[in-house]
C-alpha cells in the first residue's frame, strides 16, 4: 500500500474533480492526504475524510521571492506527510510543488495538466510574458516527473511544440477527470410544453464564451419569444483574469434574454430542467460540466477547441461550433428549435458516450495503473 499526497490548485477542484479518485485509492487500501491553498479553503474538504494542511499559494503572483517562499513551505509540508508519491495538478502546484517534492526527497512525483487557462488563451503583453515564465517553470518541473497526465491531445501537442516536453516524456492520456455516473444519473427530458431550455454552467469569464452565449440568446429570443429559454449558472468575480466587465454584466441583468442564476453547489436540478447544454469555451482540459450534462442525458453544443472537441461527435450527440463567434452558435441552437426530434436522439447518444468513454471508474483505473497503484479490484482478489 502507498502513501499519496495531493497538491491541489483549489479546494473545490480537489473535492469535485479528484474526490472520486481519492475515494478509489482509499478503497484499495492506500493512504491519501492533501495540501490545499489558504485563499479558497472550504470546510467541505472534511467530506473526503483525509488528513490535510493549508498552504500559502498565491494563484496569480509571479514574484520570484514569493515563489521561493512557496516552494520552501511546500517542501516543509511534504516532509511532514512523508509520502511515497506526490500528485500535483494545475499550474502552481505543478511548477512549485514538483521541485518542492524533489527537495523533500519524494521517490515518485506525478503531474496532471488540466487545461491551459488564462495564459494560453490570449496574446496581451502580460499574457506573453507570463507564458514565457510558465513555460520555463513547466519545463523544469515536468522533467522531474515519473509520469505526466494530460486530458486532451491538443495540450500534449502544444507542450511538445513549445519544447516543454519531448517525445521521450512519460505521458499518459486520460478522458478528463471522468464523471460519476451514479451521482449524475440519466434523467428524462422536460415535458413538451416547457420552453426549450439552453443551459450554460461556467464562471462569467470572457474565455468561457459567455459573451457569445448572450449574443446568440438575444438573437434567438427575438425570434422565438417565450418558447425558448436561456440560463447561466456560475459566479461573477470581477477580480478574476478575463472576467466580463461590471458594466456589461449589469446590462445583461437588465435584459430578459438570459437568466443569470449565480453559483449553485448542486447543478443537477438545473441540468434536469434543460434540454440542451451549451459551453462555448475557448479552451479546456476536458470540461467537467459537459461530462455531467452528457451523463444526465443532454445534447451538447460546444466549441471545436482543445478539450471541448473531444466530448462531442459533431452531429451525433451535439454540435461543434467555432470558438469566439456568436452567429454559428445561434445557428446550432436554432437547429434544435427547427428540428426538436434532435433533442431526444442526441440526448441518448450523449448518455452512451459518457458511459462508454468518461465513466469516472474507468478514468481513475487508468490513472492508478499508471501510478503503479493497486486498484480495488486487485485488493478484492487478494
Amino acid at each position: 500500500m502507498a502513501d499519496i499526497l495531493f497538491i491541489a490548485g483549489n479546494t473545490r477542484s480537489l473535492i469535485a474533480n479528484r474526490g472520486d479518485l481519492i475515494r478509489q485509492m482509499k478503497q484499495a487500501g492506500h493512504h491519501v492526504s492533501a495540501l490545499v491553498p489558504e485563499y479558497d479553503f472550504m470546510p467541505e474538504i472534511e467530506t473526503l475524510d483525509i488528513p490535510y494542511r493549508t498552504i500559502n499559494l498565491n494563484r496569480s503572483s509571479i514574484n520570484p521571492l514569493a515563489a521561493c517562499h512557496s516552494r520552501n513551505e511546500l517542501a516543509r509540508m511534504i516532509r511532514h506527510f512523508n509520502p511515497d508519491k506526490v500528485f500535483a495538478y494545475t499550474i502552481k502546484p505543478v511548477v512549485l510543488g514538483v521541485p518542492a517534492a524533489q527537495k523533500a526527497g519524494v521517490g515518485e512525483i506525478y503531474s496532471m495538466i488540466t487545461g491551459m487557462g488564462y495564459l494560453f488563451t490570449g496574446e496581451s503583453l502580460k499574457q506573453q510574458i507570463l507564458r514565457r515564465v510558465a513555460c520555463r517553470m513547466y519545463r523544469k518541473a515536468l522533467s522531474g516527473c515519473k509520469r505526466i497526465f494530460f486530458q486532451n491531445p491538443d495540450d500534449v501537442s502544444l507542450f511538445r511544440e513549445m519544447q516543454i516536453i519531448n517525445g521521450n516524456s512519460p505521458v499518459t492520456m486520460t478522458n478528463g477527470s471522468g464523471v460519476n455516473m451514479d451521482q449524475f444519473t440519466r434523467h428524462p427530458l422536460p415535458d413538451e410544453e416547457q420552453p426549450v431550455t439552453f443551459l450554460m454552467i461556467a464562471r462569467l469569464l470572457n474565455d468561457k464564451g459567455i459573451i457569445e452565449f448572450v449574443e446568440a440568446a438575444e438573437k434567438l429570443k427575438r425570434v422565438y419569444g417565450d418558447s425558448i429559454r436561456f440560463q447561466v449558472i456560475g459566479p461573477y468575480d470581477p477580480n478574476l483574469p478575463h472576467a466580463v466587465s461590471r458594466h456589461r454584466y449589469e446590462q445583461w441583468q437588465q435584459n430578459d434574454a438570459v437568466t443569470f442564476i449565480g453559483h449553485k453547489a448542486d447543478v443537477r436540478p438545473w441540468l434536469k430542467q434543460c434540454h440542451v447544454y451549451v459551453l462555448p469555451s475557448y479552451r479546456e482540459g476536458t470540461p467537467r460540466s459537459v461530462l455531467e450534462a452528457m451523463a444526465t442525458g443532454r445534447a451538447v453544443i460546444t466549441t471545436d477547441a482543445p478539450g471541448c472537441r473531444e466530448t462531442v461527435a459533431d452531429g451525433e450527440n451535439g454540435f461543434l461550433v467555432p470558438p469566439g463567434q456568436s452567429a454559428p452558435l445561434a445557428e446550432a441552437m436554432e437547429k434544435f428549435m427547427k428540428n426538436p426530434e434532435l433533442i431526444g436522439r442526441m440526448s441518448k447518444k450523449s448518455y452512451r458516450r459518457a458511459l462508454d468513454k468518461y465513466d469516472v471508474g474507468k478514468v481513475n483505473k487508468v490513472i492508478m495503473e499508471a501510478m503503479n497503484l493497486q486498484t480495488s479490484s486487485d485488493h478484492d482478489s487478494n
